[in-house]
């Protein structure tokens, strides 16, 4: 039985950083993310609408940060957001997670635990 994904109950990142990435991610260059959802920041790169400037929150972001939130364009999300991972998704630490989650009052992520096999017992 595998744990619960921690996104699903958090999505501080999604509302506390702003979502950049290269402008040929969008569908109109043959990418994947949604051209209206996003806004030109410079001549090369663009941001999800709504994390361009602070208090940042991805429009695509549904629910209460700390409750329950989902992504409404998850299967079409940019790379940036396909790259960030919660603190010890892959067994490491995530400072950036923590601080999105520091600034909505959530504790940061802890490793898991590991089980602990005395020399004497079989597994």
């Amino acid at each position: 039985m595998s744990e619960a994904n921690p996104c699903l109950t958090c999505g501080a990142c999604c509302a506390f950083f702003r979502v950049s990435f290269f402008w040929g991610e969008c569908q109109s260059a043959g990418g994947s993310v949604p051209d209206e959802q996003v806004i030109q920041i410079s001549p090369h790169y663009v941001a999800m609408r709504g994390t361009e400037s602070k208090p940042a929150r991805c429009t695509q972001l549904l629910g209460d940060v700390g409750c329950g939130v989902r992504c409404t364009m998850y299967e079409q999300r940019s790379s940036s957001c396909r790259e960030f991972e919660a603190s010890w998704a892959n067994g490491e630490h995530n400072p950036r997670c923590d601080d999105a989650r520091k600034a909505y009052g959530l504790p940061p992520l802890t490793p898991p635990v590991q089980p602990v096999i005395s020399p004497d017992r079989v597994a």
